[in-house]
């Protein structure tokens, strides 16, 4: 019963669309619609009365042709409405076309362009290329600099492209659904799901997918009632029981439903899923206005799922209008920190280009034109900033996914984020749920307090003794006056353990709101129980154990059967939801064998603790399920007569007749029946832990992780379940943060918890974390941080996400977050790697998630291995392409100065060209496969991963050290080529360019730490080609140069003395200052 809402709606982490409202005095107009019409859609004038207003929304809407998800009009009406049954339809709502994408034929490649040029790199070449087309500046040819780019550009408009295509027929096949409408003269039409609009009345078969939101007025089943399956919607699994309009539901056929004289009334569309206010008014045969209010029961939102029978629904909102397209918020695009260190390399190249101009235009002599000259030397040095330094790392990424979601020892993993496969291996927090993600989310009942007697696992026989005894006199003739007599002795005396548990039992088994379902027909008796949380399910299935069904269930009633075959009938009378605002259920029964009318209640133990008669054993039992690590409900019952009952429905009836403040008018009603209410029970459930829970936790503390969990649990069961998993080790001392409510108490507790922070464990209350957040908001972070771990119970979905930004934004840290239900979605989305578990809660998080695995432990190779081995291959791989860069640039430099700073480039045409792609491509994106140990070392020894925290394989040091061995090999290269050179400068060229490509693939081979059969093929292959191109490029190199022994030494020399000196240095490093990474695999 602790499983919270939907956390993303009205979350700060979802954008909509607020509603305004104009100031032109329409706002208390009500539009009226008519069920069954053929109207049609309209443009919107200015004087409608309410706008879905949005700028960034509208601009996207105007250029893409889109606006969210679904195509509409920039306005249209957002007010509440009344749809009239069998009148015309002129009022306006928005088409109830769906449309993800992002371009149109106009706006496609601008739109394309502008995303790819509003990068440094990119945008920097497309300069450097345009200024190609000035004679004055231009170097060489022009595919020397448009064809790189033209080709990044190309690969992006295609990738881009094909997700276009796939977007447009995935919302074509949407839209072209076909479903069922009933006309405004009863016979049946059929409709596409874009022609759909507001008053229509839609017939729908089992498994159907709901194209708008309707409210049911008829159903297949007797008792108006059918199933659907919200797990696209709210992530839930569980199946929805809902109702049909009463009235509706009495009709015979489906072609009199137009003719009804009817109407709805619903209120104005909002982005709450859980909650709708409407009112069905009909005028009876008397004359006699009759009203029915309808709720969310009476409710099929937009995308959910038909789970049984079929229905008949009127349309109330279409588009954006629903209740999913208000929900549905575009996630900011991650940056991972490696992308953000890269593209400040980028700007220090960029300056050091500018540098490197400036000295060689100063050394010349600012003469003539010079800034000229500057210019040209900006453009020869461009190469510095290599083009194919993005593109290696997106295909980088590919692959980096493609072994994550191939890895068989973490089966069922999906990337759905692959632009940040590296930020797992910079992680430094990680941010938890419990329920479902340390947990199973699979509930087992555990234990019975019934204030005298407790039973445990080994003791449930007892109980079911117990219910045997009840049952059996329960069928005695006399029972029901036996009963009766019992119950006014009972009333003066202590009851006995076998009422008291029968009772007990009993009460479990009513109160609750699952329905049992037969998947393959009552007969087949393979039953399921559906029901909106695991809890509810558990307790059901123990009753059940212990010789007490739960038979059948209807809108009406419920029907129990005892172990003797004994069937006990009770008609429902009210039904009180559970909600997290409320944290209890309740309903209103009728026992046919005693026609008692009886209020059972259950709910958290936080809020019955006030509502049930006075013990003195309740909150002492609470406390010790809670340390046990059990999940307590509290059941109470109160007996109604039958004159109460009536005044309560009056009342009641009412007060869901309202349409101003319904929900606060209902619950007061609802309040007065909540006092003095007979004490039944307390009981425990288990929520199991995942497997190997507490391994992979102690993993990620020698990873040097910090492990935070979050929890809308009670501070009891949170704390056991933290020492249970080991997330907080049993001898460490634990600060419990004491329940503050003002400002003066979170100082004196903050100075309290100060005194133990770096030592102990917090645990903290939600309550009390929203008044530090408040007020201390870097203080508490910064003492948080010192802790071991954290731990915070009654945690808000909004907190969740809160405390994710806070860290961000106070610790530049990187941060984790991982959950597996609708109220961790805004946590994950917030983090700066959000992982979803695919669990009992349904896929909600897992789909916004950036990761998606199966179970928690998961979690310790998806970080150790992989995110530790895409760190370190980025690292390595985006250096050596900024060297690759840079030492041609020295060589060109060099060239340069020797030759009286002119300004020629030193390679001309294809060799520019070939020297980034073909010639070197292939091994250096190999390096990808390296790795510095095997998997089982990582897992081994995850102190491995806490060197990543130090950001040592890419940081300015390393950077620095990658540049003066550029502008060594580089100056090497091209001085020895000058002072071996004879008689023409061909031969310069073809003795510095073989030497540079033997050098750049003898380097690749240096850095390689574990060689792969792919490294070699790619080796060789790259140098094959080079070979075979030097018999076609005759234009650059002199063949009979070539296959002379002069052309051979003096490239052997040029290229011993480039990579031999460093192959000496690592060596001896390797063997004077090992590694760790070494010392651990010896």
């Amino acid at each position: 019963m602790d499983r919270l809402r939907n956390p993303l709606l009205a979350s700060e982490h979802v954008k909509y669309s607020p509603l305004k409202m104009y100031t032109t005095g329409k706002s208390n107009d009500v539009p009226m619609v008519s069920m069954g019409s053929t109207a049609t859609n309209h443009t919107i004038d200015d004087d409608v009365g309410y706008e879905m207003l949005n700028s960034k929304s509208k601009t996207s809407c105007c250029t893409s042709g889109c606006w969210s998800k679904w195509c509409c009009h920039s306005k249209v009406e957002a007010g509440s409405r009344t749809i009239l049954l069998g009148n015309s339809n002129s009022q306006v709502f928005p088409q109830n076309k769906i449309c993800n994408q992002k371009y149109n034929l106009i706006t496609f490649v601008p739109k394309v362009l502008y995303d790819q040029f509003k990068f440094f790199l990119n945008l920097y070449f497309l300069v450097m290329a345009c200024s190609q087309f000035i004679p004055a500046l231009k170097i060489g040819y022009l595919y020397t600099y448009w064809g790189p780019l033209g080709f990044v550009l190309f690969v992006t408009l295609l990738r881009e492209g094909y997700d276009e295509i796939k977007r447009y027929y995935r919302d074509k096949e949407i839209n072209s659904t076909v479903y069922q409408k009933i006309c405004s003269n009863g016979s049946t039409t059929s409709i596409k799901s874009s022609e759909i609009q507001v008053s229509d009345l839609l017939v729908l078969k089992k498994n159907q997918r709901v194209p708008a939101d309707l409210v049911l007025l008829k159903s297949s089943e007797k008792n108006g009632t059918c199933f659907i399956r919200t797990d696209q919607l709210d992530g839930e699994t569980d199946w929805k029981l809902k109702v049909s309009v009463s009235y509706t539901q009495n009709i015979g056929s489906n072609s009199d439903l137009p003719k009804c004289e009817g109407s709805i009334f619903a209120e104005r569309p909002q982005n709450d899923i859980y909650s709708f206010v409407g009112t069905f008014s009909v005028m009876n045969e008397d004359g006699f206005l009759t009203e029915e209010p309808l709720s969310i029961e009476n409710t099929l939102w937009s995308n959910t799922v038909l789970a049984s029978g079929n229905i008949v629904g009127v349309v109330v909102y279409t588009g954006r209008h629903t209740r999913s397209a208000m929900n549905t918020s575009q996630p900011e695009t991650k940056v991972g920190l490696l992308d953000t260190e890269i593209n400040f390399l980028t700007k220090i190249l960029f300056a050091a280009v500018l540098l490197l101009s400036f000295a060689l235009i100063a050394i010349k002599g600012f003469h003539g034109p010079w800034y000229q000259y500057m210019f040209r030397f900006v453009i020869l040095f461009s190469y510095i900033i290599p083009i194919g330094l993005r593109v290696n790392l997106d295909m980088g990424k590919t692959v980096y996914s493609w072994f994550i979601q191939r890895d068989s020892n973490i089966p069922g993993t999906v990337v759905r984020s692959s632009t940040i496969p590296e930020e797992l291996g910079r992680i430094n927090f990680l941010l938890s749920d419990k329920t479902g993600t340390l947990t199973q989310n699979e509930m087992v009942f555990k234990r019975l307090h019934i204030g005298t007697v407790a039973y445990g696992v080994d003791t449930m026989d007892e109980v079911e003794m117990h219910l045997k005894h009840f049952f059996t006199s329960a069928s005695q003739p006399n029972h029901i006056n036996d009963v009766r007599k019992k119950d006014v002795l009972f009333s003066k005396t202590k009851r006995s353990s076998q009422m008291k548990t029968a009772e007990a039992v009993k009460a479990i088994a009513v109160c609750h709101n699952v329905t049992p379902v037969f998947e393959d027909g009552p007969e087949n008796n393979n039953k399921v129980y559906q029901a909106s949380s695991p809890d509810e399910i558990a307790l059901v299935k123990w009753t059940e154990d212990v010789g007490l069904s739960l038979n059948n269930r209807d809108l009406h009633s419920i029907q129990l059967k005892s172990s003797n075959n004994s069937y006990f009938n009770f008609s429902i009378l009210q039904i009180f939801p559970f909600t997290s605002e409320s944290k209890r259920m309740g309903i209103i029964v009728k026992d046919h064998s005693t026609e008692e009318i009886v209020f059972y209640l259950k709910g958290a133990d936080a809020v019955m603790t006030s509502i049930v008669q006075y013990n003195d054993w309740l909150e002492e039992e609470c406390e010790n399920m809670a340390r046990e690590g059990l999940r307590t409900l509290v059941v109470a019952k109160k007996v109604l007569s039958g004159e109460m009952y009536k005044e309560f429905e009056r009342r009641y009836n009412q007060a869901k007749l309202s349409t101003n403040d319904r929900v606060a008018n209902v619950n007061s009603v609802i309040e007065s029946l909540e006092r003095d209410m007979e004490l039944l029970c307390l009981t425990g459930v288990e929520d199991k832990l995942q497997a190997d829970v507490r391994p992979t936790l102690e993993l990620l503390c020698n990873a040097g992780i910090k492990v935070w969990m979050l929890t809308g649990d009670k501070l009891e069961t949170a704390t056991c379940i933290a020492k249970s998993s080991c997330l907080v080790s049993r001898d460490q001392d634990i600060h419990i943060f004491q329940k503050v409510a003002t400002r003066t108490e979170t100082h004196l507790e903050l100075n309290s918890f100060r005194r133990h922070a770096p030592n102990a464990a917090l645990v903290i209350l939600g309550t009390s974390l929203e008044l530090c957040l408040q007020f201390y908001a870097v203080e508490f972070v910064e003492l948080a941080c010192q802790c071991p771990a954290v731990v915070v119970c009654r945690c808000s979905p909004t907190q969740k996400a809160q405390i994710v930004t806070l860290l961000r934004n106070h610790t530049s840290k990187r941060i984790c977050a991982i959950g597996d239900g609708g109220n961790d979605v805004s946590m994950i989305q917030a983090a700066d790697c959000g992982i979803g578990i695919v669990g009992k809660e349904g896929k909600q998080a897992s789909l916004a998630a950036d990761f998606s695995i199966t179970q928690f432990s998961y979690l310790g190779p998806l970080l150790m291995i992989h995110g530790r081995n895409s760190y370190k291959r980025s690292a390595a791989l985006s250096q050596f392409i900024i060297h690759r860069g840079l030492i041609i640039s020295v060589m060109q430099a060099v060239f340069s100065s020797l030759f009286f700073f002119s300004s020629v480039s030193l390679y001309q045409g294809f060799l520019m060209v070939g020297y980034t792609t073909i010639y070197t491509m292939f091994p250096v994106f190999s390096l990808v496969l390296d790795q510095d140990v095997n998997s089982s070392v990582a897992l081994r020894f995850p102190e491995l991963y806490r060197e990543l925290h130090k950001g040592r394989s890419l940081s300015l040091k390393t950077f620095l050290l990658w540049v003066l061995i550029s502008i060594y090999q580089g100056g090497v290269i091209m001085y020895v080529a000058m002072i071996l050179f004879d008689t023409d400068f061909i031969h310069i060229v073809s003795i510095s360019f073989t030497s540079l490509i033997i050098t750049e693939l003898l380097m690749v081979a240096l850095t390689i730490r574990t060689w792969h059969w792919l490294m070699l093929i790619s080796e060789a292959l790259s140098l094959g080609i080079y070979i075979a191109s030097l018999a076609v490029l005759k234009e650059f190199f002199d063949p009979s140069f070539l296959t002379s022994t002069g052309f051979l030494w003096r490239v052997s020399v040029i290229t011993g003395l480039s990579c031999l000196p460093l192959a000496i240095v690592k060596y001896a490093k390797r063997k004077l200052s090992p590694p760790r990474y070494s010392k651990l695999e010896e």
